[in-house]
Parts: structure tokens; sequence; C-alpha cells
């Protein structure tokens, strides 16, 4: 029985995935949106918490951070897994040899990757406090029962030394249940509600006087609320807080005024003490209304009510490493496609069976419109092989996901010609983009972005360069989402689509030295090193420890691709500026590139390979301003972190899908990885990689061949060479990227790289962006006349090309050129392409007998 016939049998009994419409509201205090994901890889342990005793004892030999007087020392101490309070010790002056004798405690947890921060402070009482050193220290490594005395050698000649003393001993309380994937751990929450009525204060307090109200360990760590009859009458808060950090709740008039009070059980009902009300929640009845009241000293009392409940226990996300279900069965619908369309092109006699079908992939690199119309021409050209149903992904980097999401406004685009959308293309392309940048276009960019920023999105640069997208290629102002594209592939119908984007960080670490790769489909957006996928609608929502906080409406498509494509909005800084100066500016911006980033060299730094105690030492003024020009990227597309809280596995390490995309060297300083920063930090994958392989090479995709297009004008195998090497110092599999000095020089339309000993590695067909046969070829196997040969002209390089990076506008023959270059190229190659899906079928006959 062939798999069409197969899929006839069993299409009644095929379950039917809910999408996000099918969500309900749960009936928890915090408003969580339930959970209708299946979790894979996810699973539910419990966590002992034990007593660490510290204690600072001494340091030796220090000397001082300005160089002038003896050191005045002090010591502060965090573990950021069990406490958001830092520890500081008192100040020794006037001594290079400081003794403390000070002791701390702080509760950890197994199951979690607890590093001891131990920094030493040189104090200044002029100048900022000198940083001298900071010691990360895995505790875990600590036995228990015993008293252990260390000492911390801060510098490599060993003569400087800080000396400690640890005790790790076991407490007797009820274990917590924690879910984890082995890399990210979700912790029990509690919610506290504080409910205020502004009408009873109004009778007490002035008009406009402030209530701060702040709750340590939690996700919103201040809310305020003006006590004025003239606002909403009643004020509710919610505090997310993780339970077992035993928080409490500050109230004051003036936060700075006054020391905290802390109160006792017996106080609650009676109020407080003047001045400030510090109230530990773990005190509270668990959800029982219990009335407060802070009294002044002025004699006043402020009632209001509190509320502490547990949160749900279900994550609003998709913890695991596997393919969600809705892939899984958009897979299964897709292989009728797939096994169709195999059957037909390569002529076989019978239907495939399951096993048989292999899954082929397109991968498209970035460029800009450059890259945006070769698509067109690519795609266009596996729809005239009727290849195109063979394809069950699609993926682009920057200028490629403007064609991409296009496409996919379609339901069913992939099933007729692309005649139709090549030639919206065209029109948008061949106008002048002037109008996309007057001042009537700027004022409607910054209103949007205003409405945006009320919404509760964070914004940045990035959110303009996704209004100018939309402003040159559509006719409208399109209300389209990632999410509203499920509907072209519910089915089955087209190839998934997925794009890619970077998370780095803002400031301190270049490209280099941190990156993660971040994949977004109709169904999904998720960090594949952590295992860790929300829906795609509710991307930008705030989240804390994998539950949904905020819920925020879905960005338009515009606002993702900015986010895409973000490398060219470098450019558009200098426009934004230049453009309160001249309004010619904008006319001159768009006919000129600005620079080309094409040839841009990348080199992967090597990162050791353990985990161990390290010490930092101070880089000095020079050396950290020097890196904060050089590292700085003040247009990132800046997006709430749905990572935000989740703590760090004590395996998380020994993972073997966390160790495969490891990319930095911060993987050994778990408290410094995404889940600790508020804001994710999306970059275009150009930046360091200019193509779109990484989603495509994550193990349960089982990706047989990709056919990756690389629409660059510098060196052609630039994206798949870097890829290959990334790839070997990933460990991921990859073919050995072969070329020979010929191939570098006169580049043929496509080249195959296989692995035949290794049959996971997929197969690539490389197709470089070159103007070959097509200068004699009109089509394959068919010569041109010589009134054609102008229209082989296709000018890729050179001063007067007009399909340099941040050209933004062709004219019709050059967009023609374009696109039947492209289109030909890849129908030019058709022997090529089917060798490949015979011999991956072939493996997979031999692997199935």
């Amino acid at each position: 029985m062939g798999l069409e016939q197969q899929e006839r049998e069993k299409e009644k009994g095929l379950r039917n995935v809910g999408c996000a419409s099918s969500h309900t509201r749960h009936g928890a205090p915090n408003g969580l949106i339930k959970n209708v994901f299946d979790i894979h890889s996810e699973c539910a342990e419990t966590i002992l918490s034990s007593l660490l005793t510290i204690k600072v004892l001494q340091a030796k030999n220090i000397g001082s951070g300005d160089m002038v007087t003896h050191a005045d020392c002090y010591v502060r101490l965090w573990i950021p897994s069990a406490t958001d309070r830092i520890f500081v010790t008192k100040t020794v002056s006037n001594t290079d040899v400081p003794f403390w004798g000070e002791t701390f405690e702080f509760k950890i947890y197994n199951r979690i990757k607890n590093i001891l921060h131990l920094s030493l402070i040189d104090e200044d009482v002029i100048t900022k406090d000198d940083h001298l050193y900071t010691i990360y220290f895995d505790v875990g490594k600590l036995p228990f029962e015993e008293t252990i005395v260390k000492s911390f050698a801060l510098n490599q000649e060993g003569n400087e030394e800080l000396e400690l003393e640890f005790r790790r001993t076991k407490i007797s309380e009820s274990p917590e249940n924690i879910i984890t994937n082995g890399v990210l751990v979700s912790r029990e929450l509690s919610c506290l509600e504080v409910n205020i009525d502004k009408q009873k204060s109004a009778k007490v307090f002035k008009d406009n006087e402030e209530l701060v109200l702040t709750v340590t360990a939690s996700c919103t760590k201040k809310k305020t609320s003006t006590l004025s009859s003239d606002s909403t009458p009643v004020d509710n808060f919610l505090f997310h807080t993780v339970k077992n950090w035993d928080p409490e709740l500050t109230a004051t008039l003036d936060e700075s005024k006054f020391p905290a009070v802390t109160i006792g059980r017996d106080d609650v009902d009676n109020g407080g003490h003047d001045n400030m009300l510090t109230l530990p929640l773990n005190l509270l009845p668990l959800g029982e209304k219990v009335n407060v009241a802070l009294h002044t000293e002025m004699d006043k009392k402020l009632e209001f009510e509190v509320k502490v409940n547990d949160c749900p226990e279900h994550l609003d996300m998709r913890l695991g490493f596997d393919l969600c279900q809705e892939e899984k069965d958009y897979l299964q619908k897709r292989k009728v496609f797939v096994a169709r369309a195999l059957k037909a092109a390569l002529g076989l006699s019978r239907d495939l069976q399951e096993h048989e079908v292999p899954v082929i992939a397109v991968s498209a690199t970035g460029g800009g419109a450059r890259a945006m119309t070769s698509l067109y021409g690519t795609l266009s050209g596996l729809r005239k092989m009727n290849l195109l149903d063979t394809v069950s992904y699609i993926t682009g980097a920057s200028g490629s996901t403007w064609c991409m999401s296009k496409l996919y406004e379609d339901a069913d685009w992939s099933k007729t010609d692309l005649a139709r959308p090549i030639e919206d293309a065209r029109k948008h392309m061949v106008e002048s983009k002037t109008s996309a940048f007057s001042w009537d276009r700027l004022k409607y960019y910054y209103n949007e972005m205003e409405e945006r920023s009320k919404e509760g999105h964070p914004g940045s640069f990035t959110d303009l360069w996704g209004l100018v997208i939309e402003s040159m290629f559509y006719d409208r102002r399109y209300e389209g989402t990632l999410s509203d594209q499920q509907q072209a592939v519910n089915q089955g119908q087209n190839p998934l689509p997925l794009y890619l984007a970077m998370n780095v960080k803002d400031v301190e670490k270049s490209t280099l030295e941190f990156k993660e790769w971040c994949e977004f489909s109709p169904y999904e957006v998720g960090l594949i090193k952590y295992g860790a996928f929300i829906r795609s609608q509710h991307f930008d929502s705030e989240f804390f420890m994998g539950r949904v906080m905020k819920p925020l409406k879905e960005s338009r498509i515009c606002y993702l691709q900015g986010l895409w494509s973000n490398v060219f909005s470098v450019n558009l800084l200098d426009a934004w500026f230049a453009a309160t100066n001249s309004e010619n500016f904008w006319s001159e911006w768009t006919r000129e590139p600005l620079s080309e980033i094409d040839d841009d060299e990348m080199m992967l730094k090597k990162r050791p390979a353990s985990l161990s105690t390290r010490v930092l030492a101070s880089s000095g003024m020079l050396s950290d301003t020097l890196r904060g020009v050089l590292t700085n990227r003040p247009l990132a597309g800046e997006n709430h972190n749905f990572l935000n809280g989740f703590q760090i596995h004590e395996k998380y390490h020994k993972t073997k899908a966390f160790s495969a995309w490891k990319d930095t060297e911060l993987d050994l300083f778990p408290d410094q990885l995404t889940p600790s920063s508020d804001k994710l930090c999306l970059v275009d994958s150009a930046y360091y990689i200019n193509a779109s392989f990484p989603p495509l090479l994550r193990e349960e995709r089982k990706v047989d061949i990709i056919l990756s297009f690389d629409y660059g004008l510098g060196d052609k195998f630039k994206s798949v060479e870097e890829t290959c090497n990334y790839c070997n110092k990933q460990g991921i599999e990859f073919p050995k990227v072969s070329l020979k000095d010929e191939d570098k020089e006169s580049p043929k339309e496509c080249y195959v790289f296989a692995k035949p000993e290794d049959t996971n590695a997929p197969i690539v067909l490389h197709f470089p962006l070159v103007n070959d046969t097509f200068k004699q070829y009109k089509a394959p196997g068919l010569e041109r006349t010589p009134e054609e040969m102008e229209d082989g002209n296709v000018p890729l390089c050179g001063k007067g090309s007009p399909y340099r990076l941040l050209n933004m506008t062709y004219d019709e023959p050059a967009f023609n050129k374009l696109v039947n270059l492209n289109e030909y190229n890849v129908m030019n190659s058709q022997d090529a392409i089917l060798e490949a899906f015979r011999l991956v079928m072939d493996r997979k006959a031999s692997v199935r007998t």
C-alpha cells in the first residue's frame, strides 16, 4: 500500500490540532493562557533545599584599585539561583590583608546549577568603587555536613588570595516540584494580589501622593499607586514570585526616607509600624484575603487588601527538543504531496512507502532586495520543473524572508505558477521608494511606534525598519501575522516556512563571543539551544518562569520582517537623523547604497571545554570604553524574553541537545545566559553567517537534502563553507565542502556536497548566484539568438551593478533578468537534483532492509 492510500485510510483518525483560537482562559488570578501543546522531553522532578553557610575570612596581598592608597576592601556575595538579595561585608580600610570573619546564609536547591558570585571591591569615597576581582564558584561541588576552607587565587602569580569557609547542611522541609527539560528549570510560583481602595485613601492622603509597593523575588519588582480621587477608584496589582525564595512585600509612601520594619504574623490584621510596612508573604494564609494597614508619622493609616495564591503548575510554553505536534502532523500530511511529486519526477512505477519519502528543504541566504527577487526566481524554477511539491521546508534569513512572508499570504501559493506574486514584486521594485521616506510617512511611523509602545512592546529602531519595508513592498497597511501563515500549511499544501534570527548580548559581548539561534515558524518561536518554544502568537508577550504574565497582541508581520533583516537598519539610523535637516536625503539614500556587507569576514573563537571555578579581573576604564564602542548594537531588535526567570539545571552542560549548539564562553557561566535577561536582543543572522541552515540541522527534523541558494555577490561559497566550519566545531552532521581553485575562480550553477559514509549528514546542493551558461542559453538546452544576447547580460558585480545590497529599486529589465537568471540556474541543474533524490531514496531503502 502506497503512502497516499495509507493517508486516505487513516484520514478520519487524524487528530485535529487546536490553534490559537482554541486556547481558553485559566481561572487563576494571573490570567494565564492554558497550554494545549504536547510537552516533549519535559519531565517533573522534585528538588530539595539545603542551607549553605559561608564565612568570609580574609584576603591576602591585595593591591589598591587606585594605586595611591592601601585598599579599603569589602566582599559582595550573591547566588542568583537562590535569591535576588546581594550580601555585602563591612569595609576593612587601609590594609592589604583585610580580615572580615562575617557569616552569611543561603538556601540553595539541588537539581539547579548554583553559582556563587564572589566579588572583591575597593571602596572609594569620592569616585566609583573599584571592582578588583569576581570569582564564580559552583557550590554544588561542596559535600554535605563538612566544613571546608577554600583559598581562591585571585591572580596568575597566586600571591593575591581570598579565603572563605563553607558548610552545607540538609534542611527538613517539603520538597518542591519543578518542570525541566534537562537545561531549563521552572520553579513553583506564588501570586500576590494587592487591592487598594483609592476612594478611601483620598479622604486621608493628599492628591497625587504615591504608595510604592515592592516585592522581592518577583518578576515585577515595583508598582506605584497614585492616591488621587480623580484617578481609577481601585488599583489592582499582581506580583508573581518564586514561592520558596521567602518573598516579602514592602509598602511605603517614601521609599528612600525610612528603613524597612518587618512585622510578625500577629501584626498583619492590626496594621504595622509607622512609615513602612514589610510583610513576609509566607506568613499569609493561602487563598484568603487579609487586610493590612500602613501607619505613617502623621498618624494616618492606609488600609489595603492582600491575598496569596499558588500559580498553576502548567506552562504556557513547550520545553523539549522534539518537534511540536503541529509540525509532526504537518510533515505527515506533506509526505503525501512529496511522494506524489517524487513518483512523477523520477518516473517511478509504484507508490512510495512512508519510510522512503525524504525530507527536502530549500535554504536561502539574505541579501536585501536581491535575495527577495532571486528567491522568487528560484521557487518559480522549481515550480516549472514540478519539484516544488518535493520540498517540505523553506528557510530564509534577512532579505529572503521578505519573499517568503509575502508568498504565505496565499494559502495555496505553490499550487500555481508564480506569475502573479512575481508581478506584484516587480511592481514594487520598480517604483521609487522616496514616498516611503516622506514626512507624512515619517509621522505615520512615529505614531505607529508610539501606539506599539503603549500596547507594551519594548520597541526599537528595528520597528521603524519594519514599517519602511511595509511601505516599500505593500500597497496598504498589512494586518497579517506569523500565526496567520498556519492557514497555508495546515493541510500540508505548501512547504513549511522557517525564519531565522540570532539572539546576542546587547552591549557587553560581540557576536563572536555570544550568539544563539532563534527560529520562527507559523506554529512556534523558539531558542534552539535551550529547547524552549512558545506559540508564534505569544512572541513578545511577557513571560516569567514559563508562564504568560502579560499577553500582548501579536505583532504584524512587518515588525518581524524588520527584525529578520535589521542589518539594513544600520544605515537607516543615519538617514533618520539626517532627515531632520534635509528631506532630499531620503531620495539620495534610496538611490545610492552606503556600504556593502556581503564580504564581511567572521572567525569563530575557541571556547573552553569544561566548567570550572573562574576569576574575572577588572579590565580597566580604557578597555571597557573601547569594548562598548565595538560591541554596542543600538539597532538590535528588543523583545520581551520568553525565557525570563527560568533557572538552569545542574546538568545542563551535559545535555546533548544543548551541547550541540554551544556558541559561547558564557555557556560556562549559567547565570549570564539568556534566562537571566529581561529582553531578547535579536539581530539579522547576516551579522554572523549569511545563511539559514541552523533550523534544518536540528536532528529532530531529519532533513535529507538541502537545496542551498546563496544570493551573495562576493565569495560564492562563503555561506556553505562557514556553515561547514561551524558544524565541525559544534559536532553537527554536515558534509565536507571541498572545492578546487577553478571552482572559486569560475563557479558553476550547482555543486553537490555529500558524505557517502555518513547517512545522517544531509546532501547539500549549493547554488551560487552566477551568470554562467545563462549568457548563451535562455532556457536549458535552448540557445539565445543574437537579438536575445542582451537578455543574458546580468551585471551582478561592478560599480554599475543595480544589485548591490542597499539598492531597493531596480528598473524592470534588471528585475526580470535577476528572476530569469535564478529560474534558469535551478532548472539547468535538474539532473543533479534528481540524482540527489535517487541517492537519498537508495539510502533509505538500504537502511530499511
